[in-house]
């Protein structure tokens, strides 16, 4: 396929009824809790996407990261097609014999050890502060309901009722109390305030090696290094939340082997489901995972079948070090790209691998408006916090796509 230009006439449609007449059937039916751009996706093959009309886009944010390896990556859609015709559900209460491959597969890939699987990145998130809750109690010693998680302004973990606790978004929080405690916030990128919130009752740090949703927030080199080392000697646990930033976007595997940092805590989700299946995971030393005993947690899909072969897989594809090693090629033509729109309509911008935070001239538009400007060029991308823009495409885009991409921003600009 080509590099996007402006939209072309639509092809053959691909459903009785348009665009316009499916989202206007959302309306009476369907929650009101997203805002999506008008565009309503029909079929998907690696980084290019059709609405009903036939019309062609370049998904340039893979459901925010949740599809690193394109839409329907061939090797993915076999995994899932070959377990479909086998096993896909038994619950826990059996064993499968799926499971122990996708859990040692995992473990191996990010040198930890033992796997707690589950379905969405914010099941992950709240698994993990139980897991640390527990480890602080069994093992620090804290005094029952006294521990504490200190984790960063400007986070993003989820939209759960305990997530939202420790948000600063207001529009995640307003309306959604009583809200619960246990956790401190302080400055993101910030180690000296970081050390001051951290005491006896810290059971873990949880954080975003890479602020996501806050536009792609890179920390300063030595920041994750820094939080390792302080959580080491505090005798408190690093829980690093790599479920957009991990499984090769950044042109690493993880994001914090960009300081080759081990964290006792991985949580893990999105990608890791190859954009078929949800699929999530805590991954963790063997003393911190045993504190666990049967009954304590679960979740009925949790590590099913169908989920461990599609992950197995995806663990197989990163394995090979390829998609990381494109991710890290491409992301310089990406910065590049940025650069050379800095002033131009871009106030600022940060990159690592493909992924983009990209800060937009107010009085050009919103990042919304932006958004739909690009969409009409065929670009598909998403806004966050007012004016900034987010740009993560597969990690399968060519050279000649992104180039395309970027020429569609610096249109959509001007």
């Amino acid at each position: 396929m080509t590099a996007p230009a402006r939209i072309a006439p639509p092809r053959t449609p691909r459903s009785p009824r348009s665009s316009d007449d499916l989202i206007q059937a959302e309306r009476p039916v369907l929650a009101h809790n997203y805002h999506p751009l008008p565009v309503v996706i029909a079929r998907a093959e690696g980084v290019w996407v059709e609405d009903v009309e036939g019309r062609r886009y370049l998904d340039m944010l893979a459901g925010y990261s949740a599809l690193n390896f394109g839409h329907r990556h061939p090797a993915l859609i076999e995994a899932a097609h070959r377990q479909l015709d086998q096993l896909t559900l038994t619950s826990r209460a059996f064993h499968h014999d799926r499971l122990a491959e996708f859990a040692a597969s995992l473990a191996g890939l990010t040198g930890l050890d033992m796997v707690l699987p589950m379905n969405t990145g914010a099941e992950a998130v709240e698994s993990g502060i139980k897991v640390a809750r527990k480890w602080a109690y069994d093992v620090k010693g804290v005094p029952a309901d006294r521990a504490t998680i200190v984790v960063a302004a400007g986070n993003f973990h989820g939209r759960t009722t305990t997530i939202v606790s420790f948000s600063d978004d207001d529009t995640a929080r307003t309306g959604f109390g009583p809200f619960t405690p246990g956790f401190r916030v302080v400055p993101y990128n910030d180690l000296p305030a970081l050390e001051a919130a951290i005491d006896d009752t810290t059971a873990a740090v949880l954080i975003e090696p890479i602020q996501g949703e806050a536009g792609v927030l890179i920390p300063d080199d030595g920041y994750l290094t820094g939080v390792r080392d302080l959580t080491r000697r505090t005798g408190c646990l690093f829980i690093a939340d790599e479920i957009q930033s991990g499984l090769g976007r950044t042109g690493r595997t993880l994001a914090v082997d960009h300081e080759s940092v081990v964290p006792d805590v991985l949580l893990l989700g999105k990608a890791l489901g190859g954009g078929i299946v949800p699929v999530s995971a805590v991954v963790a030393r063997r003393d911190i995972m045993g504190v666990l005993g049967p009954g304590q947690h679960g979740s009925t899909f949790g590590g099913n079948p169908l989920a461990a072969a599609v992950g197995s897989a995806v663990v197989d594809l990163l394995k090979t070090g390829e998609f990381q090693a494109h991710a890290a090629d491409l992301g310089e033509l990406l910065h590049s790209g940025l650069a050379a729109l800095t002033g131009k309509g871009v106030t600022g911008f940060r990159t690592r691998g493909l992924w983009a935070g990209i800060d937009i001239d107010p009085a050009l538009g919103t990042g919304r408006a932006i958004s739909e400007r690009l969409l009409k060029e065929g670009v598909l991308v998403k806004d966050t916090h007012g004016s900034t823009i987010r740009l993560a495409p597969p990690l399968t885009i060519t050279r000649e796509e992104l180039t395309g991409a970027l020429e569609a921003l610096e249109r959509a600009l001007s």
